[in-house]
Protein backbone atom coordinates (compact mmCIF):
# COMPACT_ATOMS: atom_id res chain seq x y z
CA UNK A 1 0.00 0.00 0.00
CA UNK A 2 1.23 3.46 -0.85
CA UNK A 3 0.65 4.82 2.65
CA UNK A 4 2.50 2.02 4.42
CA UNK A 5 6.05 3.25 4.91
CA UNK A 6 9.39 1.53 5.09
CA UNK A 7 12.19 2.20 2.65
CA UNK A 8 13.23 0.25 -0.40
CA UNK A 9 13.91 -3.32 0.64
CA UNK A 10 11.67 -3.13 3.69
CA UNK A 11 9.82 -6.28 4.58
CA UNK A 12 6.69 -4.14 4.78
CA UNK A 13 6.98 -3.56 1.03
CA UNK A 14 7.85 -7.13 0.15
CA UNK A 15 5.07 -9.09 -1.62
CA UNK A 16 6.61 -12.32 -0.35
CA UNK A 17 6.56 -11.10 3.25
CA UNK A 18 2.95 -9.97 2.90
CA UNK A 19 2.15 -13.41 1.49
CA UNK A 20 3.94 -15.06 4.39
CA UNK A 21 1.90 -13.01 6.88
CA UNK A 22 -1.32 -13.92 5.10
CA UNK A 23 -0.42 -17.61 5.08
CA UNK A 24 0.42 -17.52 8.80
CA UNK A 25 -2.89 -15.80 9.49
CA UNK A 26 -4.76 -18.56 7.65
CA UNK A 27 -2.90 -21.21 9.63
CA UNK A 28 -3.85 -19.54 12.92
CA UNK A 29 -7.49 -19.21 11.89
CA UNK A 30 -7.72 -22.86 10.90
CA UNK A 31 -6.45 -23.95 14.31
CA UNK A 32 -8.84 -21.65 16.19
CA UNK A 33 -12.00 -22.99 14.56
CA UNK A 34 -11.96 -25.95 16.94
CA UNK A 35 -12.66 -23.65 19.91
CA UNK A 36 -16.41 -23.58 19.22
CA UNK A 37 -18.73 -24.67 22.04
CA UNK A 38 -22.55 -24.52 22.23
CA UNK A 39 -22.44 -21.34 24.37
CA UNK A 40 -19.52 -19.57 22.69
CA UNK A 41 -15.82 -20.38 22.31
CA UNK A 42 -13.43 -22.03 24.76
CA UNK A 43 -9.75 -22.58 25.48
CA UNK A 44 -7.85 -25.08 23.31
CA UNK A 45 -5.00 -27.24 24.55
CA UNK A 46 -1.54 -27.52 22.98
CA UNK A 47 -2.88 -29.81 20.26
CA UNK A 48 -5.93 -27.73 19.34
CA UNK A 49 -8.44 -29.81 21.29
CA UNK A 50 -11.16 -28.74 23.69
CA UNK A 51 -10.92 -30.49 27.06
CA UNK A 52 -13.88 -32.70 27.95
CA UNK A 53 -15.00 -30.22 30.60
CA UNK A 54 -14.48 -27.10 28.47
CA UNK A 55 -16.77 -24.15 29.17
CA UNK A 56 -17.32 -21.13 26.97
CA UNK A 57 -15.47 -18.03 28.20
CA UNK A 58 -16.58 -14.53 27.38
CA UNK A 59 -13.05 -13.21 26.81
CA UNK A 60 -12.21 -16.00 24.39
CA UNK A 61 -15.62 -15.71 22.72
CA UNK A 62 -15.17 -11.97 22.18
CA UNK A 63 -11.61 -12.33 20.87
CA UNK A 64 -12.58 -15.18 18.55
CA UNK A 65 -15.60 -13.25 17.26
CA UNK A 66 -13.42 -10.21 16.60
CA UNK A 67 -10.81 -12.32 14.82
CA UNK A 68 -13.28 -14.34 12.78
CA UNK A 69 -15.03 -11.11 11.78
CA UNK A 70 -11.73 -9.78 10.44
CA UNK A 71 -11.23 -12.99 8.48
CA UNK A 72 -14.68 -12.58 6.94
CA UNK A 73 -14.02 -8.92 6.13
CA UNK A 74 -10.79 -9.97 4.43
CA UNK A 75 -12.72 -12.22 2.06
CA UNK A 76 -11.87 -15.59 3.60
CA UNK A 77 -14.83 -18.01 3.33
CA UNK A 78 -15.84 -20.21 6.24
CA UNK A 79 -16.00 -17.67 9.06
CA UNK A 80 -19.35 -15.90 8.68
CA UNK A 81 -21.20 -18.58 10.63
CA UNK A 82 -18.58 -18.50 13.38
CA UNK A 83 -19.02 -14.74 13.72
CA UNK A 84 -22.77 -15.27 13.96
CA UNK A 85 -22.23 -17.93 16.63
CA UNK A 86 -20.12 -15.51 18.64
CA UNK A 87 -22.74 -12.77 18.36
CA UNK A 88 -25.45 -15.17 19.51
CA UNK A 89 -23.35 -16.26 22.51
CA UNK A 90 -22.57 -12.69 23.54
CA UNK A 91 -26.19 -11.67 23.12
CA UNK A 92 -27.45 -14.78 24.91
CA UNK A 93 -25.86 -17.12 27.48
CA UNK A 94 -22.88 -14.88 28.28
CA UNK A 95 -24.93 -11.74 28.87
CA UNK A 96 -26.58 -10.76 32.15
CA UNK A 97 -30.18 -10.32 31.06
CA UNK A 98 -31.21 -8.99 34.47
CA UNK A 99 -28.63 -6.30 35.21
CA UNK A 100 -26.96 -5.81 31.84
CA UNK A 101 -23.35 -6.38 30.93
CA UNK A 102 -21.50 -9.67 30.62
CA UNK A 103 -20.40 -12.50 32.88
CA UNK A 104 -16.97 -14.07 32.41
CA UNK A 105 -18.71 -17.39 31.61
CA UNK A 106 -22.33 -18.53 31.34
CA UNK A 107 -23.98 -17.80 34.69
CA UNK A 108 -24.44 -21.48 35.51
CA UNK A 109 -20.69 -22.04 35.16
CA UNK A 110 -19.21 -19.10 37.05
CA UNK A 111 -18.84 -18.04 40.66
CA UNK A 112 -17.58 -14.62 39.58
CA UNK A 113 -20.58 -12.53 38.57
CA UNK A 114 -18.76 -9.18 38.73
CA UNK A 115 -18.50 -6.86 35.76
CA UNK A 116 -14.97 -6.00 34.56
CA UNK A 117 -13.97 -3.18 32.20
CA UNK A 118 -11.30 -5.37 30.56
CA UNK A 119 -13.90 -7.94 29.53
CA UNK A 120 -16.46 -5.38 28.38
CA UNK A 121 -13.87 -3.67 26.19
CA UNK A 122 -13.45 -6.91 24.26
CA UNK A 123 -17.19 -7.45 23.93
CA UNK A 124 -17.51 -3.99 22.39
CA UNK A 125 -14.51 -4.64 20.13
CA UNK A 126 -16.05 -7.91 18.91
CA UNK A 127 -19.38 -6.20 18.27
CA UNK A 128 -17.75 -3.35 16.36
CA UNK A 129 -15.83 -5.76 14.12
CA UNK A 130 -18.98 -7.80 13.52
CA UNK A 131 -20.77 -4.60 12.47
CA UNK A 132 -18.02 -3.91 9.93
CA UNK A 133 -18.46 -7.51 8.76
CA UNK A 134 -22.18 -6.74 8.29
CA UNK A 135 -23.35 -9.71 10.33
CA UNK A 136 -26.93 -9.94 11.64
CA UNK A 137 -27.39 -8.98 15.27
CA UNK A 138 -24.06 -7.15 15.44
CA UNK A 139 -25.51 -3.64 15.58
CA UNK A 140 -27.83 -4.48 18.48
CA UNK A 141 -24.93 -6.07 20.37
CA UNK A 142 -22.78 -3.01 19.73
CA UNK A 143 -25.47 -0.67 21.02
CA UNK A 144 -25.77 -2.73 24.21
CA UNK A 145 -22.02 -2.67 24.74
CA UNK A 146 -21.75 1.08 24.14
CA UNK A 147 -24.60 1.72 26.55
CA UNK A 148 -22.90 -0.29 29.31
CA UNK A 149 -19.51 1.33 28.76
CA UNK A 150 -21.02 4.82 28.71
CA UNK A 151 -23.28 4.31 31.71
CA UNK A 152 -21.00 2.35 34.00
CA UNK A 153 -17.35 2.23 32.98
CA UNK A 154 -16.42 5.56 31.43
CA UNK A 155 -15.56 8.21 34.01
CA UNK A 156 -15.80 11.67 32.50
CA UNK A 157 -14.30 13.11 35.67
CA UNK A 158 -11.21 10.89 35.55
CA UNK A 159 -10.89 10.61 31.79
CA UNK A 160 -10.42 6.85 32.13
CA UNK A 161 -12.49 3.71 32.68
CA UNK A 162 -13.43 2.37 36.08
CA UNK A 163 -12.20 -1.14 36.74
CA UNK A 164 -15.04 -3.36 37.93
CA UNK A 165 -18.34 -3.63 39.78
CA UNK A 166 -20.52 -6.19 41.46
CA UNK A 167 -23.12 -7.86 39.29
CA UNK A 168 -25.78 -5.20 39.98
CA UNK A 169 -23.28 -2.33 39.39
CA UNK A 170 -22.78 -1.62 43.09
CA UNK A 171 -19.58 -2.17 45.09
CA UNK A 172 -17.14 -0.57 42.67
CA UNK A 173 -13.60 -1.95 42.99
CA UNK A 174 -11.20 0.49 44.64
CA UNK A 175 -8.56 0.02 41.94
CA UNK A 176 -7.60 1.48 38.58
CA UNK A 177 -5.65 -0.55 36.05
CA UNK A 178 -3.59 0.36 33.01
CA UNK A 179 -4.45 -2.92 31.29
CA UNK A 180 -8.21 -2.36 31.17
CA UNK A 181 -7.62 1.22 30.04
CA UNK A 182 -5.25 0.05 27.32
CA UNK A 183 -7.80 -2.29 25.83
CA UNK A 184 -10.49 0.35 26.25
CA UNK A 185 -8.27 2.66 24.17
CA UNK A 186 -8.10 -0.01 21.47
CA UNK A 187 -11.88 -0.41 21.57
CA UNK A 188 -12.54 3.33 21.55
CA UNK A 189 -10.49 3.67 18.35
CA UNK A 190 -12.70 1.01 16.77
CA UNK A 191 -15.89 2.64 18.08
CA UNK A 192 -14.83 5.97 16.57
CA UNK A 193 -14.50 4.29 13.17
CA UNK A 194 -17.76 2.35 13.36
CA UNK A 195 -19.95 5.10 14.83
CA UNK A 196 -18.30 8.15 13.29
CA UNK A 197 -18.40 9.76 16.73
CA UNK A 198 -15.22 11.69 17.47
CA UNK A 199 -15.92 11.64 21.20
CA UNK A 200 -14.39 8.18 21.31
CA UNK A 201 -11.11 9.61 19.99
CA UNK A 202 -11.25 12.28 22.70
CA UNK A 203 -11.81 9.62 25.32
CA UNK A 204 -8.92 7.55 23.98
CA UNK A 205 -6.68 10.61 24.14
CA UNK A 206 -7.67 11.32 27.73
CA UNK A 207 -6.75 7.77 28.73
CA UNK A 208 -3.40 8.03 26.97
CA UNK A 209 -2.74 11.43 28.56
CA UNK A 210 -3.16 10.01 32.04
CA UNK A 211 -1.70 6.51 31.78
CA UNK A 212 1.11 7.19 29.32
CA UNK A 213 1.94 10.90 29.15
CA UNK A 214 1.43 11.60 32.85
CA UNK A 215 2.51 8.39 34.56
CA UNK A 216 4.63 6.32 32.15
CA UNK A 217 6.56 9.22 30.60
CA UNK A 218 7.61 10.41 34.05
CA UNK A 219 8.70 6.85 34.90
CA UNK A 220 11.28 6.50 32.11
CA UNK A 221 8.45 5.34 29.83
CA UNK A 222 7.94 2.23 31.92
CA UNK A 223 4.20 1.64 32.21
CA UNK A 224 2.82 1.72 35.74
CA UNK A 225 0.11 -0.92 35.80
CA UNK A 226 -1.69 -0.58 39.14
CA UNK A 227 -3.30 2.41 40.87
CA UNK A 228 -5.63 3.35 43.68
CA UNK A 229 -9.09 4.65 42.83
CA UNK A 230 -7.70 8.21 42.79
CA UNK A 231 -4.83 7.27 40.45
CA UNK A 232 -1.96 6.96 42.91
CA UNK A 233 0.54 4.27 41.83
CA UNK A 234 0.60 1.04 43.85
CA UNK A 235 4.12 -0.18 43.12
CA UNK A 236 4.02 -3.28 45.31
CA UNK A 237 0.72 -4.58 43.91
CA UNK A 238 0.80 -8.40 43.63
CA UNK A 239 4.40 -8.57 44.81
CA UNK A 240 3.46 -11.95 46.27
CA UNK A 241 1.99 -13.08 42.93
CA UNK A 242 4.45 -11.68 40.40
CA UNK A 243 3.35 -13.97 37.57
CA UNK A 244 -0.37 -13.13 37.63
CA UNK A 245 -1.92 -13.50 34.16
CA UNK A 246 -3.65 -10.11 34.13
CA UNK A 247 -2.23 -8.08 37.04
CA UNK A 248 1.44 -9.02 37.47
CA UNK A 249 3.76 -7.19 39.82
CA UNK A 250 6.05 -4.54 38.40
CA UNK A 251 6.10 -3.37 34.83
CA UNK A 252 5.31 -5.42 31.73
CA UNK A 253 7.40 -4.78 28.58
CA UNK A 254 4.73 -6.39 26.42
CA UNK A 255 2.26 -3.71 27.44
CA UNK A 256 4.77 -1.00 26.58
CA UNK A 257 4.94 -2.38 23.04
CA UNK A 258 1.15 -2.59 22.86
CA UNK A 259 0.72 0.96 24.16
CA UNK A 260 3.32 2.27 21.68
CA UNK A 261 1.31 0.92 18.78
CA UNK A 262 -2.01 2.19 20.12
CA UNK A 263 -0.53 5.66 20.70
CA UNK A 264 0.47 5.78 17.02
CA UNK A 265 -2.97 4.59 15.91
CA UNK A 266 -4.51 7.35 18.03
CA UNK A 267 -2.20 9.95 16.51
CA UNK A 268 -3.05 8.84 12.97
CA UNK A 269 -6.79 8.60 13.66
CA UNK A 270 -6.95 12.10 15.12
CA UNK A 271 -4.91 13.52 12.26
CA UNK A 272 -7.18 11.86 9.72
CA UNK A 273 -10.24 13.26 11.52
CA UNK A 274 -8.54 16.70 11.54
CA UNK A 275 -8.68 16.83 15.32
CA UNK A 276 -6.04 18.48 17.54
CA UNK A 277 -3.20 15.98 17.88
CA UNK A 278 -0.46 16.41 20.50
CA UNK A 279 3.11 16.19 19.21
CA UNK A 280 4.10 14.16 22.26
CA UNK A 281 2.24 11.08 21.01
CA UNK A 282 5.10 10.08 18.72
CA UNK A 283 7.69 10.92 21.38
CA UNK A 284 5.94 8.74 23.93
CA UNK A 285 5.54 5.87 21.46
CA UNK A 286 9.27 6.00 20.77
CA UNK A 287 10.10 6.04 24.46
CA UNK A 288 7.84 3.12 25.28
CA UNK A 289 9.31 1.01 22.51
CA UNK A 290 12.93 1.94 23.17
CA UNK A 291 12.86 1.10 26.86
CA UNK A 292 10.85 -2.09 26.37
CA UNK A 293 13.62 -3.27 24.05
CA UNK A 294 16.42 -2.02 26.31
CA UNK A 295 15.16 -3.58 29.51
CA UNK A 296 13.06 -6.47 28.20
CA UNK A 297 14.94 -8.04 25.28
CA UNK A 298 17.92 -10.38 25.68
CA UNK A 299 18.57 -9.24 29.24
CA UNK A 300 19.21 -12.55 31.01
CA UNK A 301 21.56 -14.45 28.77
CA UNK A 302 19.04 -15.69 26.23
CA UNK A 303 17.07 -13.92 23.49
CA UNK A 304 13.44 -13.05 24.01
CA UNK A 305 11.44 -10.53 26.03
CA UNK A 306 10.91 -11.25 29.71
CA UNK A 307 7.36 -11.06 31.08
CA UNK A 308 7.94 -8.56 33.90
CA UNK A 309 10.51 -6.23 35.43
CA UNK A 310 10.85 -4.68 38.87
CA UNK A 311 11.18 -0.93 39.48
CA UNK A 312 14.94 -1.12 38.95
CA UNK A 313 14.31 -2.68 35.51
CA UNK A 314 15.56 -6.09 36.65
CA UNK A 315 13.74 -9.18 35.33
CA UNK A 316 11.24 -10.70 37.76
CA UNK A 317 9.27 -13.25 35.74
CA UNK A 318 11.68 -14.37 33.03
CA UNK A 319 9.22 -16.44 31.00
CA UNK A 320 8.62 -15.35 27.42
CA UNK A 321 4.95 -15.04 26.48
CA UNK A 322 3.77 -15.26 22.90
CA UNK A 323 1.51 -12.21 23.07
CA UNK A 324 4.43 -10.01 24.13
CA UNK A 325 6.41 -10.95 21.05
CA UNK A 326 3.41 -10.58 18.74
CA UNK A 327 2.91 -7.06 20.09
CA UNK A 328 6.61 -6.27 19.76
CA UNK A 329 6.48 -7.17 16.07
CA UNK A 330 3.33 -5.11 15.55
CA UNK A 331 4.77 -2.10 17.41
CA UNK A 332 7.98 -2.14 15.42
CA UNK A 333 5.93 -2.25 12.21
CA UNK A 334 3.88 0.73 13.38
CA UNK A 335 6.96 2.79 14.21
CA UNK A 336 8.54 1.78 10.90
CA UNK A 337 5.43 2.95 9.06
CA UNK A 338 5.37 6.19 11.02
CA UNK A 339 9.07 7.08 10.77
CA UNK A 340 10.65 4.97 8.03
CA UNK A 341 13.69 4.53 10.29
CA UNK A 342 16.03 1.58 9.81
CA UNK A 343 16.17 0.75 13.53
CA UNK A 344 12.51 -0.29 13.47
CA UNK A 345 13.06 -2.41 10.36
CA UNK A 346 15.83 -4.22 12.22
CA UNK A 347 13.64 -4.81 15.26
CA UNK A 348 10.73 -5.93 13.10
CA UNK A 349 12.88 -8.60 11.46
CA UNK A 350 14.42 -9.61 14.79
CA UNK A 351 11.05 -10.19 16.43
CA UNK A 352 9.64 -12.19 13.52
CA UNK A 353 12.77 -14.33 13.34
CA UNK A 354 12.36 -15.11 17.03
CA UNK A 355 8.65 -15.83 16.65
CA UNK A 356 9.19 -18.14 13.69
CA UNK A 357 12.03 -19.97 15.40
CA UNK A 358 10.57 -20.44 18.88
CA UNK A 359 6.87 -19.59 19.10
CA UNK A 360 5.30 -20.75 15.84
CA UNK A 361 4.45 -24.42 16.25
CA UNK A 362 4.61 -26.07 12.84
CA UNK A 363 4.03 -29.52 14.30
CA UNK A 364 0.88 -29.06 16.40
CA UNK A 365 -0.44 -25.74 15.10
CA UNK A 366 -0.88 -22.16 16.28
CA UNK A 367 1.82 -20.61 18.52
CA UNK A 368 3.33 -21.96 21.70
CA UNK A 369 1.91 -19.54 24.24
CA UNK A 370 4.80 -19.57 26.68
CA UNK A 371 8.51 -20.34 26.92
CA UNK A 372 10.54 -20.71 30.10
CA UNK A 373 13.71 -18.64 30.73
CA UNK A 374 15.68 -21.19 28.68
CA UNK A 375 13.23 -20.74 25.78
CA UNK A 376 11.75 -24.19 26.19
CA UNK A 377 7.95 -24.70 25.99
CA UNK A 378 6.28 -24.01 29.33
CA UNK A 379 2.81 -23.77 30.84
CA UNK A 380 3.43 -22.05 34.17
CA UNK A 381 1.37 -18.94 33.37
CA UNK A 382 -0.66 -19.74 30.23
CA UNK A 383 -1.37 -23.44 29.63
CA UNK A 384 -2.57 -24.53 26.23
CA UNK A 385 -3.22 -22.32 23.20
CA UNK A 386 -6.39 -20.37 23.98
CA UNK A 387 -5.54 -17.06 22.30
CA UNK A 388 -5.86 -16.24 18.60
CA UNK A 389 -6.14 -12.48 19.00
CA UNK A 390 -2.55 -11.28 19.49
CA UNK A 391 -0.83 -13.49 16.94
CA UNK A 392 -3.51 -13.07 14.29
CA UNK A 393 -3.48 -9.29 14.65
CA UNK A 394 0.31 -9.34 14.28
CA UNK A 395 -0.15 -10.83 10.81
CA UNK A 396 -2.60 -8.06 9.80
CA UNK A 397 -1.28 -4.83 11.30
CA UNK A 398 1.95 -4.55 9.25
CA UNK A 399 0.08 -4.36 5.93
CA UNK A 400 -2.55 -1.80 6.96
CA UNK A 401 -2.35 1.98 7.47
CA UNK A 402 -2.19 3.33 11.00
CA UNK A 403 -5.18 5.63 10.75
CA UNK A 404 -7.99 3.11 11.02
CA UNK A 405 -8.75 0.32 13.45
CA UNK A 406 -8.20 -3.18 12.17
CA UNK A 407 -11.68 -4.19 11.01
CA UNK A 408 -12.33 -0.86 9.29
CA UNK A 409 -8.87 -0.87 7.76
CA UNK A 410 -9.42 -4.36 6.36
CA UNK A 411 -12.79 -3.30 4.91
CA UNK A 412 -11.10 -0.46 3.06
CA UNK A 413 -7.76 -1.98 2.06
CA UNK A 414 -7.90 -5.81 2.19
Amino acid sequence: MDDVNGGAGSWLRSPLHKGWLAQEGLRLLGFAKASRLPEGFGALDDFGRLPADAVAETLITARMTHSFAMAHISGIPGFAELVDHGIAALAGPLRDAEHGGWFDRPQAHTSNTGKAAYLHAFVALAASSAVVAQRPGAQALLEQAIQIITQHFWSEEEGTVRESFARDWTEEESYRGANSNMHSTETFLALADVTGDGRWLDRALRIVERVIHQHAASNNHQVIEHFTADWQPVLDYNADRPGDEFRPYGTTPGHAFEWARLVLHLEAARQKAQMPTPSWLLEDARGLFENACRYGWDVDGAPGIVYTLDWENRPVVRHRLHWTHAEAAAASAALLQRTGEAQYEAWYRTFWEFNETLFIDREHGSWRHELNPQNQPSADIWPGKPDLYHAYQATLLPVLPLAESLATGLAHYA
